[in-house]
């Protein structure tokens, strides 16, 4: 893996703030602004995030398609303009956001962020290198061809994912380990469940082959502190919560908690 990289420069394992700090008083708020500075405030350096992109091509922070799950608004982000998004409020509280200010208003806080759809392909590289933001940024996305187009669009500095196909071959390689991953598999960050359905996705195996190609295991999305412990004993690189409250003191009881400074 890119070791040499900002994004990997601090110490293993990592922790992710899944769409921010939502619990207590912050429940109902994932991917606010508030949520963020929050995830900052109690220590964490990784914050997980998402993105959509509007009609005039604005970036915002949502994980919905449309606005109805978590806004007082309605309807798909893509068919309406960013002066008519900006008007709703998550959970009837807080206005969306704009990647650009986020990033802005964080500037240490290291985010990976899914890219929800081919058309914020674009409009995401733009903001990230407009404002200087590359190499603070892991792009996911659940799209092999919507990763490619965004490591061609902004160059072997950015870090990102592995697709699904990337991930199929990841896996498949610890039942055929011949199989030449250099050649198949493409992204430095493993973002996976530790299970899929019936399936066991995160074992030993899978990290063998994680590491035959340096790149990192990042479980999603995990709250339970027996299973947090369970998984970081296995060796996984990272932890991805909605739970950051639970997933720190974990961290804490093991010595391995590094706080954003």
């Amino acid at each position: 893996m890119a070791v040499d990289h900002p994004y990997l420069a601090s110490s293993l394992p990592r922790a992710f703030a899944h769409r921010g700090w939502h619990i207590g008083e912050l429940d109902g708020l994932e991917n606010s602004l508030p949520a963020f500075r929050r995830a900052v405030a109690e220590g964490y350096r990784y914050v997980e995030t998402d993105v959509h992109v509007t009609s005039d091509d604005v970036v915002v922070v949502l994980h919905d398609p449309t606005l109805n799950r978590t806004t007082d608004g309605s309807g798909l982000i893509r068919r309406q303009t960013w002066a008519r998004v900006s008007k709703v409020r998550i959970d009837g509280r807080e206005p969306l956001s704009r990647l650009e200010d986020v990033l802005e208003e964080l500037p240490e806080t290291l985010f990976n962020i899914d890219v929800k759809c081919d058309a914020a392909a674009e409009p995401f590289i733009r903001v990230l290198q407009r404002l200087g933001a590359v190499e603070r940024v892991a792009a996911a996305a659940f799209s092999d061809a919507r990763l490619r187009r965004l490591r061609r669009l902004a160059g072997s500095r950015l870090i990102t994912s592995m697709g699904p196909r990337s991930t199929a071959v990841l896996w498949g390689s610890g039942w055929v380990p011949w199989v030449r991953l250099g050649r198949f598999s493409r992204g430095t960050l493993a973002q996976v469940p530790a299970r899929q359905g019936a399936l066991t996705v995160v074992d030993r195996s899978f990290l063998r082959s994680a590491a035959r190609v340096g790149a990192e295991v990042h479980v999603w999305t995990v709250d339970d502190p027996v299973q947090m412990r369970a998984l970081l004993d296995l060796g996984v690189h990272g932890l991805i919560t909605d739970r950051p409250d639970l997933l720190r003191d974990v961290l804490v009881e093991r010595g391995e908690w590094e706080a954003a400074a």
